[in-house]
């Protein structure tokens, strides 16, 4: 009877125009702050669809309704009811989609309020447009001049700080979505040659080395150096330190299989084209990863891994032991599976210190990492330092609206029985929020409550929009810095805005 109910309710609705319903349905999403990219997916249809179904220029099937009613949890007596509601003016919802705006907790009645009045409705819209109009030509002068200044330093033989051989290097791996058929190729063919088997020992490495590359591995004291692996590919002789654990020792001599196939055989030009860097340094930068990928994909071949992966959930401790790999390799390559017909779950990747310095990201989820090293505190991998025997999970929103779930570990290495000694590192994993039921560590999360359960995040402080953040360390750009000596807020680089003139919250 529910159902006949619902479906004589929707053909009582048919009759009003389709642009209502899209409308409505526009208004709920916005409400819950959520990007209609977003939506689209977690509905199962293209953005251009749902874009389309907003503007009232198609109808929307009942079965799709009531999904997208579930999603926003909304029953279908109360959407029907919502039609009659006074509209909100269109150039002030399409505001709505801005992360400032939101900031100002506008409700749907100020704006109905509002919409009343077309010329105010028209100045507001105007006066924002041209806000954002200026933001963005002050981000598009501050990238130019970033640029002519790494010209201006390429010129005279320099590097400027902004931008540097490490971001060339990560930029051209995002660019090819961080995945190599032919290292992966060769890798396999390699082992099949070498018969390394699925999993290769250091003793089988060794071997393969010395029988197919003609290169001598020694295993040497340490001395007073931190040099753990010297290879001089002219006379074929590999140095390895005694002290390098069992899995640091495969990969280091995996990695130079990796050297030596890149050197004779022209893998790298074949990888890169006809590229050209922008520094110097970048060819060499470029063929350390291009090594480390190979020693990824010999070690933990991408049929496996793909397969284990998959069935564990992406359970990063789980593939450390099948492998008997390191916590940071595992970690790396799960941002490698790229192939068409076997994708894994998009992943971005960073390694952080305990001062916030980021030494390792790559980015497959179209997360901007910013260059250089900061980046903002409420990030899960910052707050896995808080829990450091523990696995620590978030959702996070940006500023636009976008939604991910992350996961971070602390990894140490004591040296003489101290940390201050040794190195100590969180390494983050993140997806966008909706692909999270692919992973072991949302099983106890569901994403249930977008809103509530999401930390707000920012890129910098200085390109933040966030106006209430309490762990601002400057102002952002973003906003213009007014001193008001007998205004408050809790952390002094947090901008007043409009609502911080109504007086601290009660209770």
């Amino acid at each position: 009877m529910l159902v006949v109910a619902r479906a004589a309710a929707y053909a009582s609705l048919v009759a009003d125009p389709h642009e209502q319903m899209g409308r409505r349905l526009r208004e709920l999403r916005l409400d819950q702050g959520l990007q209609q990219a977003e939506v689209a997916r977690r509905l199962g249809v293209s953005p251009a669809y749902l874009s389309l179904i907003e503007k009232g220029k198609r109808s929307v099937q009942l079965p799709l309704l009531f999904k997208a009613l579930e999603l926003f949890g909304v029953g279908m007596e109360e959407f029907m009811t919502s039609l009659g509601e006074p509209r909100v003016e269109e150039g002030l919802a399409r505001l709505l989609d801005e992360p400032l705006l939101r900031t100002l907790n506008l409700s749907r009645d100020d704006l109905a309020s509002l919409s009343s009045e077309p010329r105010v409705a028209t100045t507001i819209t105007a006066l924002f447009n041209l806000y954002k109009n200026t933001r963005h030509q002050l981000d598009h002068l501050r990238a130019d001049l970033a640029r002519r200044e790494r010209d201006d330093a390429q010129q005279a033989g320099a590097i400027g700080f902004d931008y540097s051989p490490f971001d060339e290097v990560t930029d051209f791996l995002e660019s090819r979505g961080n995945y190599f058929p032919t290292l992966e190729a060769r890798a396999d063919a390699f082992r099949d040659e070498a018969g390394l088997g699925e999993h290769p020992t250091s003793g089988r490495l060794v071997r393969a080395l010395r029988e197919h590359l003609g290169v001598e591995v020694e295993l040497v004291e340490g001395g007073r150096t931190s040099v753990i692996r010297r290879f001089d590919p002219s006379r074929g002789r590999l140095q390895l330190s005694v002290d390098v654990p069992e899995h640091r020792r495969k990969f280091q001599l995996a990695h130079t299989v990796g050297l030596c196939l890149l050197d004779r055989e022209g893998l790298q030009r074949e990888v890169v084209g006809g590229r050209e860097p922008r520094h110097s340094e970048a060819p060499g930068l470029l063929k350390i990863h291009l090594a480390n990928y190979f020693a990824g994909a010999l070690l933990l071949p991408y049929g496996p891994f793909y397969a284990h992966a998959t069935r564990t959930r992406y359970d990063v401790d789980r593939l450390v032991s099948i492998f008997a790999s390191s916590y940071e390799t595992v970690a790396h390559r799960l941002c490698n599976l790229g192939d068409p017909e076997r994708r894994g779950v998009p992943f971005h990747f960073l390694r952080v210190d305990v001062a916030g310095n980021i030494s390792k990201r790559y980015s497959a989820t179209g997360l901007n990492f910013p260059h250089g090293t900061g980046s903002c505190p409420k990030w899960a991998v910052h707050g896995a330092f808080l829990t450091p025997h523990e696995i620590h999970r978030q959702y996070s929103v940006f500023p636009d609206g976008s939604r991910y779930f992350c996961f971070a570990r602390v990894q140490s290495e004591p040296v003489s029985g101290s940390l201050a000694r040794g190195t100590v590192y969180a390494i983050g994993l993140g997806t966008h929020a909706d692909a999270a039921k692919h992973l072991a560590y949302a099983d106890d999360m569901p994403f249930v409550d977008p809103v509530k359960m999401s930390v707000p995040v920012g890129t910098t402080c200085r390109f933040c929009e966030r106006t209430d953040c309490n762990q601002r360390a400057a102002p952002s750009y973003k906003f213009a810095f007014r001193v008001d000596e007998y205004t408050k807020k809790d952390n002094f680089f947090s901008p007043l805005v409009s609502e911080d003139q109504a007086g601290p919250s009660e209770g």
